[in-house]
C-alpha cells in the first residue's frame, strides 16, 4: 500500500502543479480568507477540488483534513487520512515567485507515512514513504551534517531569531523561503541545515515536509523538543524545529522557555 499510495500523491501533486501553471502569472482572482487567516485564490480552490475528487475516489475510506475544505470531525475517527495544503505560499505564488509549494501526506494514527511536496515552478518533487528514504526527483537526498548552531543556515522568519528567545547570541545564518513545506525539504536535501518555527504550525503546512526530513535522516520535535502527532481535533502543532539530530537538541537547549509554549488563539495567515 506504501508504494500505491506515493505513486496516486505523486500523480495528484504533479497535476496541481499543472493547474498551478495555468494560474501562476496571470491575475487570479483573489480573497482575503478573514479572521487573519491571509489571501486565498481561485486556483488554490481549483487545485483543492481536484485533489478532494481525485484522492477520495481513490481512497474512500481515507478522512480528509485541508486548508481550503471546510473541517469535519469524521476525520478523526479514519484510520488514515489525507493531509493536504493545495497551495503553501499563497501569498508567494499571488506576487509571481516561485516558491510555493503543493504539499500532500497522508497520516495513519497521528504519523505521516507517505508525502510529497511539489515546487512545480522549480520542476521539483520530493517523495517519501516511512522507512523507504526521502527523494528529490528521485534520487535520494539526506540531511546536512551541521551539529552546533554557530554558522548554521536556518530557514525561519526574522522574529524568530531575535535576540529574547535565545539563552545566549546564538550565530546562526537566517534564510527564508514563504513555504513551509519547502523549507523542510530544503533541510532534507542538505541545502539548508535547519527549519525553524516558533509560532503554531498548521498540519497541513508540515506533515509532508516532515516525513521527508526524518526519511532523510533528520529529526523534527515541536518548539518545545515534543514528538509530534497529526489528524489532531485542532490541527495545530506548537511550533517546530527540523534538522540533524544534534543540532534540534542545541536548538531546544538553547531556546527561552517563553519561546517554547504555544500562544494560545493565535491565528497563523496562509503560508506563514
Amino acid at each position: 500500500m506504501p508504494a500505491a499510495d506515493l505513486a496516486l500523491l505523486q500523480g495528484a501533486a504533479e497535476a496541481a502543479g499543472e493547474i498551478a501553471k495555468r494560474y501562476f502569472k496571470a491575475s487570479p482572482e483573489t480573497w482575503d480568507k478573514g479572521a487573519g487567516q491571509g489571501p486565498v485564490t481561485e486556483a488554490d480552490l481549483a487545485i483543492n477540488r481536484m485533489l478532494k475528487a481525485e484522492l477520495l475516489a481513490a481512497r474512500p475510506d481515507y478522512g480528509w483534513l485541508s486548508e481550503e475544505s471546510e473541517d469535519n470531525a469524521a476525520r478523526l475517527d479514519r484510520k488514515r487520512v489525507f493531509i493536504i495544503d493545495p497551495i503553501d505560499g499563497t501569498r508567494a505564488f499571488i506576487n509571481g515567485e516561485s516558491s510555493f509549494s503543493h504539499a500532500l501526506a497522508i497520516a495513519e494514527n497521528g504519523k505521516v507515512i507517505t508525502a510529497v511536496v511539489h515546487v512545480p515552478m522549480k520542476a521539483q518533487i520530493f517523495t517519501a514513504t516511512l522507512g523507504g528514504g526521502a527523494r528529490c526527483n528521485g534520487k535520494l537526498v539526506s540531511v546536512s551534517a551541521q551539529a552546533g548552531m554557530s554558522g548554521a543556515r536556518v530557514l525561519s522568519r526574522r522574529p524568530d531569531l531575535k535576540p529574547e528567545h535565545w539563552r545566549a547570541p546564538h550565530q546562526m545564518q537566517h534564510h527564508f523561503r514563504p513555504s513551509l513545506a519547502y523549507r523542510l525539504c530544503l533541510v532534507a536535501n542538505g541545502r539548508y541545515d535547519a527549519m525553524l518555527t516558533l509560532r503554531p504550525a498548521w498540519e497541513w503546512d508540515v506533515a509532508a515536509g516532515e516525513l521527508i526530513v526524518r526519511e532523510a535522516g533528520g529529526c523534527v520535535t515541536t518548539a518545545a523538543g515534543d514528538k509530534t502527532c497529526y489528524n489532531n481535533p485542532v490541527p495545530k502543532l506548537a511550533g517546530m524545529v527540523a534538522a540533524p539530530q544534534k543540532l534540534v537538541q542545541n536548538i531546544i537547549a538553547a531556546l527561552q522557555p517563553a519561546a517554547k509554549q504555544p500562544i494560545a488563539g493565535l491565528t497563523i495567515p496562509n503560508g506563514e
